[in-house]
């Protein structure tokens, strides 16, 4: 009997612990494998922390008592399997936002997980047949091994680093070595605090008017999503290569120019994002400006060629108009002044109408399913880019009606009488007003705002969210707020007169979108799903 008791035990435990290191090794993987990131989630789930507390105390009183008071051996020993049945529960696979997905990466931080945990087992192994309190050691040791659980996936992160490094570096280089044998392929870099997504798919669907033409997939916008997209997708037939670059720290987009060095580069906004690793606006306005630099580079390394080297920057974005590092780029968007200018902006149901003028006097008119004055920038931009390629105004007329919208970036669905706007991906202050202001276009119906709010705002998070608040305040009929962390939204809503009675939080993205179907408006709801966070940012 007693061996079965010890044979649960030790599975219950094992279990605990395999679960636990998948479910932090999930929590490192959305946080892009960054101790910044990892860490900040601990802090803001200290629940998990306070779990691994409990089961250390289990453990280490049992190791107390099997050695001071041996009867009650057996009761602490118990209370501890009930702690890791419990953390096993907490523990197993859920759905996801975004899934665990096991790469190689992976399967390395197991292996080294496997190899700490060996020498852990050996040298408690040996404690326990030399010293007359090896059990009690014993137990405190896989009782600190179960409070730093958490900790442990940073460790083997540690551990690792040197490692993914190197494999890193062979990537990178074997992706130089394929573009380098790629001489006339053409590389456009884009990037932005907001919009480059949609204005790498706009702008490929207009290349395509006239080249072969590959793109970034996705978010692939990272220096080995990058990589990646070289060494699996790049052939001898491509003839452009538009690459997305994003960007949480300085230097991210020289990284990403030093593997592809492009011939040209767009710039779609500049805007408070990611503050909490930038810290500062200046840092965020230098680092969108290194795709600038890469340009510049490339074209002092051979020489001044006309039509290349080209630079496109949006000429509506307040912050780039105080910060024009250039004065030599192209200029786009709606405001007078830009050089590729879009007006008679008309908006429909149907979609989005609008005229485009180009710097030598040239003008086209253009439709598109997708609405809101942000897309008319970002199409402006990709037609902007397509026509200095050599594509006429007119030619690109057929492309721009065939646009998508972007998944999760302002897409609007319908269903049923419900139309929902989709702009899940992600938040920022700019961005949400943008949101705000697209919602607005919808008249004759009912205005519902579903969010989470914004985060990585450094310092200023609360106080953006509470602006955020005001702003929803003056345009939305209800505001249901996902999680505890959107309390600054409440409150800017509140303080700009919002009728409390409409505002509504809830704990979890599934019980908004109840109540936002459930809420009997008596005529047509417009939803703007505005961010949906990640599982490591939710509570």
């Amino acid at each position: 009997m007693k061996d079965l008791f010890y044979a649960a035990f030790a599975i219950t435990y094992v279990a605990s612990a395999v679960l636990g290191l998948r479910y932090f090794t999930h929590m490192l993987q959305l946080s892009s494998y960054q101790f910044q990131g990892y860490f900040r989630f601990l802090r803001s789930h200290r629940q998990y922390t306070g779990l691994h507390t409990g089961e250390f105390a289990m453990l280490g009183m049992a190791g107390v008592f099997g050695y001071y008071l041996k009867p009650s051996f057996h009761w602490m020993l118990t209370l501890a399997m009930v702690f890791q049945i419990f953390l096993i529960l907490q523990y197993l696979p859920k759905t996801a936002k975004k899934k665990f997905v096991v790469t190689r990466r992976v399967e390395r931080l197991f292996v080294t997980y496997g190899i700490i945990t060996a020498i852990l087992a050996v040298i408690s192994a040996v404690l326990y047949e030399m010293i007359p309190k090896g059990l009690m050691i014993t137990a405190l040791i896989w009782a600190c091994y179960m409070l730093l659980l958490p900790y442990l996936t940073a460790l083997a992160n540690l551990i690792n680093k040197p490692v993914e490094k190197k494999i890193n570096e062979f990537y990178i280089n074997d992706a130089k070595r394929i573009l380098a044998e790629h001489k006339d392929l053409r590389v456009i870099g884009i990037t932005g605090s907001f919009g480059k997504t949609s204005v790498k798919y706009y702008l490929t669907t207009l290349l395509s008017e006239g080249f072969r033409v590959l793109m970034t997939p996705e978010s692939f916008n990272t220096p080995m999503g990058v990589v990646r997209t070289i060494r699996n997708d790049l052939k001898p037939t491509h003839e452009i290569f538009v690459c997305e670059m994003g960007a949480r720290h300085v230097g991210d987009i020289k990284e990403i120019c030093d593997i592809v060095h492009p011939d040209d580069g767009i710039i779609t906004s500049i805007g408070y994002q990611h503050l909490e690793t930038f810290q500062s606006l200046d840092h965020i306005i230098g680092t969108k400006y290194e795709l600038f630099d890469a340009v510049e580079e490339k074209k002092r390394a051979q020489g001044a060629q006309p039509g290349k080297n080209l630079k496109f920057i949006n000429g509506d974005n307040e912050i780039i108009a105080s910060h024009m590092k250039y004065p030599d780029a192209i200029t786009y968007g709606t405001k007078e002044g830009s050089k590729y200018r879009a007006t008679e902006i008309t908006v429909s149901k149907t979609g989005t109408a609008f005229t485009v003028t180009s710097p030598d006097g040239d003008s086209a008119e253009y439709t598109t399913k997708l609405v809101g004055q942000h897309n008319v920038e970002n199409i402006v931009g990709a037609i902007a880019c397509a026509n200095c390629m050599g594509i006429p105004l007119g030619k690109l007329r057929p492309a721009v009606r065939r646009l998508q919208p972007v998944p999760h970036r302002l897409e609007l669905v319908q269903h049923g009488a419900v139309s929902i706007l989709d702009d899940a991906y992600n938040s920022n202050p700019a961005g949400a007003k943008v949101a705000l202001d697209t919602l607005s276009l919808f008249t004759d119906t009912v205005k519902v705002l579903v969010t989470p709010g914004m985060v990585e705002l450094g310092e200023k998070e609360a106080e953006y969210n509470k602006e955020f608040g005001k702003q929803a305040a003056a345009v939305c009929d209800y505001i249901i707020l996902v999680g505890k962390q959107t309390q600054p939204i409440a409150d800017g809503a509140l303080e700009a007169g919002f009728d409390q009675e409409k505002l509504f939080m809830k704990d979890t993205l599934a019980e908004a979108t109840g109540l936002m179907y459930e809420l009997d408006c008596g005529k047509e709801k417009v939803i703007l799903l505005e961010n949906d966070l990640p599982d490591n940012y939710t509570k």
